[in-house]
């Protein structure tokens, strides 16, 4: 069988498998605080359960529907409820797209003494859709980059600068992102696409700025999932879907050290992890080229400012 065109790997994972299994030792969240934005539903709830099966203490979920939260907490709490130990389920209502309900929320988390470990920036503005971007809306293209970029900085920036983040204390950024215009079987998705792709560049120049042992960031594509949004478009037997524990699971795997080889690579949910680990030539290119695995222009390798000085 050839290998999909998609995949770094032989095997392309459509579910989860082993090596990323929330229930492996090596990567319990035991003791740690997630917080889950986009958290209430689709990918983000299913990330939500996967960090519960990995034993974490407080789960963090948010979004705009505060009704569609508190479903999915007690949805949460019920299914994890003989957990030992116990983990608890946290919803805040807010909305990425405004700085003032970004920063209400970090300065409840703060006087509540909470400190978040792990920041899964899930939520995106995914719309307008449409055949032709020059009759696109400015006001509506804006948005996308004032949600995709602005609002999951401006989560960066306060998750890193957390007031009561223990001096040393390594924290994990998962960012999810097809950062692709051309990924999902969708009408054109110009706004979504390229500011999910900013979005990308800029959280790998984060990672270039920061060593692994501060600030471990991953950013992967999730898939395609029959998700509350894609049911409004599609028929469930129109695309070959992935199953939601894949990017649930990878997100756990991502937040774990033995994902630290990664920081600030764009990856695929579907690559199979141990493959990758064991290909000696991506692991070359993983340490020679600073460039891949990057948001860049495709067919350049990666730009070296010092030989444009030289030449």
């Amino acid at each position: 069988m050839s290998r999909n065109p998609n995949s770094l790997t032989d095997t392309y994972h459509r579910d989860t498998y082993p090596a990323i299994s929330p229930t492996k030792p090596s990567l319990s969240q035991a003791g740690r605080t997630i917080l889950i934005t986009g958290g209430g539903s689709g990918i983000g709830f299913a990330i939500a359960r996967s960090f519960a099966q990995a034993s974490a203490s407080r789960i963090i979920i948010v979004g705009r529907r505060a009704s569609v939260l508190e479903e999915a907490a007690s949805k949460l709490r019920e299914e994890f409820k003989d957990s030992n130990p116990a983990t608890e389920f946290i919803t805040r209502p807010g909305d990425i797209g405004d700085d003032s309900s970004i920063s209400a929320l970090w300065d409840y988390l703060t006087s509540q003494n909470i400190f978040v470990r792990v920041l899964v920036l899930n939520a995106a503005h995914v719309t307008p859709w449409g055949s032709d971007t020059l009759k696109m809306d400015k006001r509506d293209l804006m948005e996308a980059f004032d949600v995709n970029i602005g609002g999951n900085f401006l989560m960066t920036v306060k998750f890193v600068n957390q007031p009561i983040r223990p001096r040393g204390e390594q924290l994990n950024l998962i960012n999810l992102s097809t950062a692709n215009i051309h990924m999902y079987p969708l009408p054109n998705q110009t706004p979504y696409a390229t500011s999910k792709s900013g979005f990308t560049t800029l959280i790998g120049r984060i990672a270039d700025e920061h060593p692994v042992e501060e600030l471990q960031i991953i950013s992967y594509n999730p898939g395609t999932h029959y998700s509350e949004s894609a049911a409004k478009y599609f028929e469930k037997g129109h695309y070959k879907w992935d199953e939601m524990a894949l990017p649930g699971n990878f997100a756990v795997w991502a937040a774990s050290p033995e994902a630290s080889w990664l920081h600030g690579r764009f990856v695929w949910a579907h690559w199979d992890v141990d493959e990758l680990r064991a290909d000696k030539e991506f692991m070359k290119r993983l340490d020679q080229e600073r460039g891949f695995l990057k948001v860049a222009v495709q067919g350049l390798e990666e730009v070296d400012f010092q030989a444009l000085w030289d030449n």
